[in-house]
C-alpha cells in the first residue's frame, strides 16, 4: 500500500517537526549544556532530513497507481501530521539534567523507529523494503550516539 516515497515524505515531516520541537526547546533553556545537546539534535534532525529528501530525489518510480499513490500520502499525513511524538508531551523548561534530557530524546528515537517499525508490513516491495530498512539504519544509529553521550555523560557540542 505504501511506496517509498511516502515513507520518505513521512520521514522528512517527522525529522521537521523533531526539529522544530528541539529549537522550542532550546530557546526556552537557559542551561548552556543543554542548550548545546538541543542544538546538535536539531542539527541532526536537519541532516537526517536532508539525507531522506537526497533519497527521495534518487529515487524516479513514477506511481503504479496515481489513486493509491494518493490514498497512500494521505493516510500516512494524517497518521502523522504535525506531531513529533513523545516531545510534544514534554515540557523541556523543566528537565533537570543533561541525562533525563538525553534519555527524552532516545524515547523520541525509539517512537519514530516503532512508527516506522509499524509500517513495514504494509510494504510490498522488495526494493521498497530495504529503503526502510536504511531509514531505520539512520535512526537506530541516531539512537546509538546519543547512548554513548547519556553513557560519557558529555553535552553535543
Amino acid at each position: 500500500m505504501f511506496e517509498i516515497k511516502e515513507i520518505l515524505e513521512l520521514a522528512i515531516r517527522l525529522e521537521k517537526n523533531g526539529e522544530a520541537t528541539y529549537r522550542k526547546a532550546m530557546a526556552s533553556s537557559s542551561d548552556g549544556p543543554m542548550k548545546a545537546l538541543l542544538q546538535w539534535m536539531a542539527d541532526e534532525e536537519v541532516s537526517h532530513r536532508e539525507w531522506f529528501a537526497a533519497l527521495k530525489s534518487d529515487l524516479d518510480k513514477g506511481a503504479k497507481n496515481p489513486f493509491f499513490e494518493e490514498m497512500g500520502r494521505q493516510v500516512l499525513k494524517e497518521l502523522v501530521g504535525g506531531q513529533s511524538f513523545s516531545l510534544k508531551e514534554v515540557d523541556f523548561s523543566k528537565v533537570g539534567s543533561t541525562r533525563e534530557l538525553i534519555s527524552i530524546f532516545i524515547e523520541f528515537e525509539q517512537d519514530t523507529v516503532l512508527f516506522y517499525e509499524l509500517i513495514a508490513p504494509f510494504i510490498e516491495d522488495e526494493e521498497t523494503r530495504g529503503h526502510l530498512q536504511r531509514i531505520l539504519a539512520e535512526e537506530n544509529r541516531h539512537i546509538d550516539r546519543l547512548r554513548e553521550f547519556k553513557e560519557a555523560g558529555v553535552a553535543a557540542r
